[in-house]
Order: structure tokens, then sequence, then C-alpha cells
């Protein structure tokens, strides 16, 4: 078998088959075949797509290029939820206790984060003394007692997708929907979930801006989680504008409390729920989507789901005391108001700038090398939508930073206000089950 055999098939739009999908992955991954014969086949990808059978086999040669996880010990099925990222997405905090209450095993694995905001751990570790640095038999001990754990990455998982990502990177072949549907779903496979559950983002904020390509890459990782064996499905839901009021580590944490307490923005409550409601269907907890969602709102209203929370934190080493009094998660030496320049009503709010302004505060990271601030965010006043006077506030600042013009200018030239009334966006735009 010869590299540039395979190249010339797929340049010429044929289908590679099981047998050389593994060859390809497996010598890029020993080093035995050269980044440029990889950047021509990912180019020949990008014009000539894959087909159903081709993005399977893909996924499935970067899974086994690395560790997978075994999670055969935990008890049930094991439901995991990725997001394709956004600003200010709190879900992971809120689904995991929520759903945790009503007996769904979330055995998760989470990153750090690069841009806006922390990951799901950075988020979590404002929690005084949180960790993620546990054994692999207490991360099952913990799901197996708790029905939720979450523990960082490990350094071996999906190595061919780590090295192929880069590439793609600088080869100008990002954007292509079989390599970014295989991408996430190798990660998500190979964390050992019996079950997905996707958010898919679409919107200014979301890496997929239209929403036809949110639809289309959605399709595309469900189609592949269906094939290899793993109950998958999707939903589609706006970031044209930042998910509920917070950006920032701290302050979401807070925000996360607030919901699972239910007294949540809106827009991230009915977003949990609609995610929660899939995961607790397809782990077998309830005979249809509705009763799902009626079982989680129970342990919202009950309190079962905040208890959930709590015993989560504590038994990872965090002071679950901040659940019920948040006031001591780290807090901004200075907290200003961002008052509107004019009456009306907020007709735009660019998600993906205000999360730079965001991260110029200290709550993301520009590079890998970046320190997080966990006290410093925004919390959004106004929505879309809603109406402001002169001179009320639009957005509250925490910084630990004297000067913040350069972040202010940011925030007047993200959020635009009109005389005329704007319909706030479609939350969820849609499902995607089979």
């Amino acid at each position: 078998m010869r590299m540039v055999d395979l190249i010339e098939k797929k340049r010429d739009g044929k289908e590679l088959n099981t047998e050389e999908i593994q060859y390809i992955i497996n010598g890029y991954t020993d080093g035995s075949i050269p980044d440029y014969q990889i950047s021509a086949l990912t180019m020949a990808i990008y014009f000539k797509g894959m087909t159903e059978k081709e993005r399977a086999d893909l996924t499935m040669a970067m899974v086994e290029s690395g560790d997978q996880i075994d999670l055969t010990a935990i008890k049930g099925v094991k439901v995991d939820k990725h997001s394709t990222g956004g600003v200010g997405d709190t879900t992971t905090l809120v689904l995991g206790p929520l759903v945790a209450a009503v007996g769904v095993p979330v055995a998760k694995m989470s990153g750090r984060g690069l841009g806006h905001t922390g990951g799901t751990i950075d988020k979590l570790e404002a929690v005084p003394g949180f960790h993620v640095e546990i054994e692999n038999e207490e991360f099952i001990r913990l799901v197996n007692e708790n029905n939720l754990a979450v523990i960082g990455q490990s350094g071996n998982l999906t190595p061919a997708d780590k090295k192929l990502y880069s590439l793609r990177d600088v080869t100008a072949t990002v954007n292509s929907i079989p390599l970014i549907a295989s991408s996430i779903m190798s990660k998500k496979i190979a964390a050992g979930a019996d079950a997905i559950v996707l958010d898919v983002k679409t919107g200014a904020g979301a890496f997929m801006k239209s929403l036809d390509d949110s639809k289309e890459l959605a399709q595309a990782m469900v189609n592949i989680g269906n094939n290899v064996g793993r109950k998958t499905m999707a939903v589609i839901s706006d970031m044209s504008q930042p998910l509920g009021f917070a950006i920032g580590n701290a302050l979401e944490v807070k925000e996360a409390i607030d919901t699972l307490r239910g007294e949540g923005p809106k827009d991230l409550t009915e977003l949990c729920l609609a995610l929660g409601s899939h995961m607790v269907y397809l782990a077998n907890k309830a005979s249809s989507l509705e009763e799902a969602r009626q079982k989680l709102e129970e342990v919202v209203n009950n309190g079962s789901a905040l208890e959930s929370f709590k015993t989560f934190l504590q038994s990872q080493g965090g002071d679950a005391s901040v659940v019920d009094d948040p006031d001591t998660l780290p807090k901004a030496k200075y907290v200003v108001e961002l008052p509107a320049k004019k009456e009306g009503y907020v007709s735009e709010i660019v998600a993906d700038a205000v999360g730079t302004a965001a991260m110029w505060l200290g709550a993301g990271r520009a590079t890998k090398e970046s320190q997080i601030d966990l006290a410093v965010g925004l919390e959004l006043r106004k929505k879309m939508g809603d109406f402001v006077q002169q001179g009320e506030s639009l957005v509250t600042i925490h910084s630990n930073q004297e000067d913040i013009e350069k972040v202010k200018e940011k925030l007047y030239e993200s959020i635009s206000i009109s005389e005329e009334k704007v319909e706030a966006p479609t939350l969820i735009h849609g499902e995607i089950t089979n």
C-alpha cells in the first residue's frame, strides 16, 4: 500500500476502504507517513468529502490510535454530552448534577479552555479545593456512588486527532465537515460513553456561523455515532448572543447554582432541560422525552439537583458551602457598570466579541500558557429584545484591572440598540435523533 496512491484515490473522489484509512492513521501516528502527504490528503477530503462509511472508519481509526477509557465497571447507561463551544456556555456545570439526580451516570472527561473563558475544569476550580486529579478507580467509584465525577483528559487519548488537528490548523482544512465531525466524535467515543448528546451551536458566537452548516455538522456527528454503535442525537442551539448572563469562571459557577435552584436565566434553563431530557431518555430512565423533562423539573423543585451538585463538589475536594453561599467564590476587585448611551431595544449582542472582552479581562486564555483569573468576567444585564433606558446598565464588568477602557469600547461595539422592537432569537433550531 502506498500513500501516494491513496491521495490520488481520494483526489479523484473515490471511497477509501477501512484498511486504507487504518493504514493512513497508523502511519501518521507512528511518523512513517509525513505531514506533507497528510496535508495533501486533508485538502483532497476538503474538496471531495467523505462517505458515511469513511467518516465512521476515520473516527474509529483515531479512537484506536491511543488510550480508550473503559467504563464498563460503572452501572447503567453512561451518557456523555458535548457542546461545540460558545460564550457563557455553562451547560455542563448544570447538566451533570441535574441528570445525576435522576439516576443517570455521568462520567465526564473535560479539558481546560482556550479562548473566551475557561473550560469546565477551570470553572470548577473556582470552587476552593476542587480538583480533577483522581485515579481511574476513584473516578469509577465516585460515579457509581454519586452518578457524577469529572476527570482531566488522558494524555494519550486520540493522539492521531491531536496531530491531525494541528496540521489542519496550518493548512486551511479546518472547515471540513467530515474532519470536524470525526475529530469531535473520536474523543467522545474514546472517553467510553454508551450514548452521546450533542449541543451544536449556531450563530455569531459559534464555530458554525450558519444554520445550514450547523445542521450538516450535527447530522454528520449523529450518523458517525450511530454507525459505530453509540446512541447519538443532537440539539442545534442558538449562539448569536451569549447563553445565560454570566461570562467568566466563578460567575458561571454562581449562575449554575442559581439554575439548579430553579432561579437561573430562562435560556440556560431551557437548553439544560432540553439536553438533559435526551440524556435521561437515552439512559433508559424515562420512556419519553416528556417524562424525562418532568423528572428533571422535579429534582430542581425538590432540591435534589442542588444536593447532587454539593455531593459532587465535596467528593472531589471542593468546598460545597459555596452552593449555599456563592459569595465565597472568588471576587474581582472592581465591579463597574456599563451604561447604555441611548434608550431602545437591544437588537444585537455579538457573542464572540463579548467573549473577547471577557478574555481581555483575564477570564480566558489567549494562548495555552496564559493564566486565567477565576474572579473576573462579565454579567449581561440585558439580552436581545430587552428594552433599556439611557444610563441603565447593559453589562456589569468584574475586573482586577483598574484600566478597562479597551474592554468598555469592545462591549459598546458589540451591543447594538435600535428604536424598533426586536424579537429575542429562537433558542433551539432543531433536533436530530437519527
